[in-house]
């Protein structure tokens, strides 16, 4: 462990000691018994002890590390087999399903930890000099297989950690812009914005364990962008170190100087070189920040009235509404209510009864409301319109209250769920409006028949969290019964299904997890042969050598979802 960088844990996510409960919650284990059949209240087996694990040897050489001891200092190179392990992929299902197993495929050499750009410079060019394959390693969140080494790589492998790089450099308070690196943690760079009076306003589920860098580096997108927009709108400029060179991007609010290679950098997933400062757009924090609750007798008017207020005057800073199953889940997630809080649910699904809705069927939205008190005013008077005529009903701030305090713990329950052989996993996409609730009704129609076919049982939810003038992202959470040897190929069917239809249905292949291996499948179905031809030249022109973490967006093998096997 380095001081001041923040680790995971190696066999599953966020920090040792902390964990879903349900013992607290007392409709979620019904709830699970009912949805798959599986009785999460039984004891499970612990966690193989690390030492159990047949790490593989580092090849790192003396030559190598002799010149990254002389950049960085040599206790922030690091070469133990837990840090290693760490460092050797990301937090998707199938990273923990392998680990957790055993099956470790190719961990780093060695972790090198920079202090400085100018360390970054040096360690890529001793790497590249020794012909080695470097990957970029943030906080670790990545679930689409983007930070490990190919099977079968014979070169030595080096992750960078990036987490010392963490600093607010500075802000420009009258632009409204902010110089940070790009190794900084959400929370520590909030903490250091908002000690200012400032907020960068991006706030993805990976919040506590991602980075700048890797938000950049993989398009990412935050549950507040209806109003900050992803970090495509945030990211004005940036530095980054590639074979022999820095790019530097000045912080402009737009420019005419071509193709952009701002966007050229943006999702490139470490391909082009290593980022490690970028300039973004920065606000004053809000006086009123306000979650309020809503239902819709449907997830069909749930949508609709998305949309509408998206074309409406209100400026949200959030608008998510859930289909009926993640209504249900999330109301199972609830802890046991007070007396009071108990015969206000009882009233309002006797009001919703007396309105004639189905209570299976029934959507939870939440929309979140930033800006002065009589902004906020405003803007909620708008939204009641909105949702009295979509048919649905406002409940209030409490709901919202809780969401926005659990926020960042869902991660926590994939692991929960894993303990009890459970698979469980997400995917994301992006589609025009006209297609919205269409291509929800074919996921759920596919993914049913393909857990029948198998003869497994799995559920499928979803909800809509970013929306734009002409479409929104959905995104699915599936969860499978399955806790034998064919996990993975279970898991397999399962995420081919889900991607698959995305792109045969107007979706992209991805809203803002990234490609990676996972995704890479799909992408000339996403962008069509032409478009991953062009992607393909520019990380051949850039890094001739294929050093700069290989086989994510674009590879000639198939690994990931396809991996050593089956067509996508």
């Amino acid at each position: 462990m380095i001081e001041g960088v923040k680790q995971q844990k190696w066999w599953g996510w966020g920090e040792e000691g902390k964990a879903y409960r349900h013992e607290d919650k007392p409709k979620f284990a019904p709830f699970v018994k009912k949805m798959v059949g599986v009785d999460i209240t039984l004891p499970v087996k612990p966690i193989r002890p690390f030492s159990s694990l047949e790490v593989p040897a580092s090849q790192l050489s003396d030559e190598l590390r002799g010149k990254l001891n002389t950049v960085v200092g040599g206790k922030y190179v690091q070469t133990d087999d837990e840090t290693r392990v760490v460092h050797a992929y990301g937090k998707g299902v199938r990273d923990l399903i392998r680990v957790r197993n055993g099956k470790l495929g190719r961990v780093p050499d060695v972790v090198v930890y920079p202090g400085t750009q100018r360390e970054v410079e040096l360690l890529l060019a001793a790497a590249l000099e020794a012909d080695a394959v470097v990957i970029p390693f943030g906080g670790g969140s990545n679930i689409v297989a983007s930070l490990e080494a190919e099977p079968g790589e014979t070169r030595q492998v080096v992750s960078v950690n990036m987490g010392r790089l963490n600093k607010l450099l500075e802000i420009d308070e009258e632009s409204g812009l902010a110089h940070i690196e790009a190794g900084v943690l959400g929370p520590d760079m909030e903490d250091q914005l908002n000690a200012r009076g400032w907020t960068m306003g991006h706030h993805p589920d990976s919040f506590v364990w991602s980075t700048l860098g890797g938000w950049i580096a993989t398009r990412s997108s935050g549950m507040q962008s209806d109003k900050y927009g992803d970090i495509a709108d945030i990211c004005r400029g940036l530095t980054m170190v590639m074979p022999g060179q820095v790019l530097t991007l000045r912080p402009l609010p737009s420019s005419s100087s071509g193709p952009s290679v701002r966007e050229m950098v943006l999702g490139s997933e470490g391909r082009l070189g290593i980022i490690t400062s970028a300039w973004v757009n920065v606000h004053r924090l809000p006086e009123v920040r306000e979650l309020q609750a809503y239902f819709f007798p449907t997830y069909e008017a749930g949508l609709k009235a998305c949309e509408e207020i998206v074309t409406s005057d209100a400026t949200v800073m959030m608008a998510r509404v859930s289909d009926p199953l993640e209504t249900q889940y999330i109301m199972a997630n609830g802890k046991k209510s007070g007396r009071v809080s108990s015969l206000a649910n009882k009233a309002i699904q006797k009001l919703m009864l007396q309105k004639g809705w189905d209570l299976e069927k029934i959507a939870l939205s939440f929309v979140g409301f930033e800006g002065s008190a009589n902004h906020v005013r405003y803007e909620k008077g708008l939204v009641a319109k909105v949702v009295k005529n979509n048919g649905g009903l406002g409940v209030g701030k409490g709901p919202g209250t809780l969401y926005d305090q659990k926020k960042y713990d869902t991660p926590y329950i994939r692991d929960f769920m894993l303990d009890r052989g459970l698979i469980c996993d997400v995917s994301d996409t992006s589609t025009p409006w006209a297609y919205a609730a269409e291509i929800h009704t074919l996921i759920l129609d596919r993914f049913a028949k393909a857990m029948d076919d198998l003869g497994v049982r799995g559920l499928v939810f979803c909800h809509l969290s970013h929306s734009y003038h002409s479409g929104a992202c959905q995104y699915f959470t599936f969860a499978i019964a399955d806790d034998s040897d064919n996990q993975e190929a279970t898991y397999d069917v399962a995420k081919r299904v889900i991607q698959q239809s995305f792109v045969d249905f107007h979706g992209t292949v991805s809203h803002h997890h990234g490609v990676g291996e996972e995704h890479s499948p799909w992408m000339e179905e996403d962008i069509s042969p032409a478009g991953v031809y062009i992607q393909r030249k520019l990380f051949e022109g850039i890094d001739p050598g294929n050093n700069l973490n290989p086989g994510k967006i674009v590879h000639d093998g198939r690994p990931g979802v396809s991996s050593n096997s089956v067509d996508a």
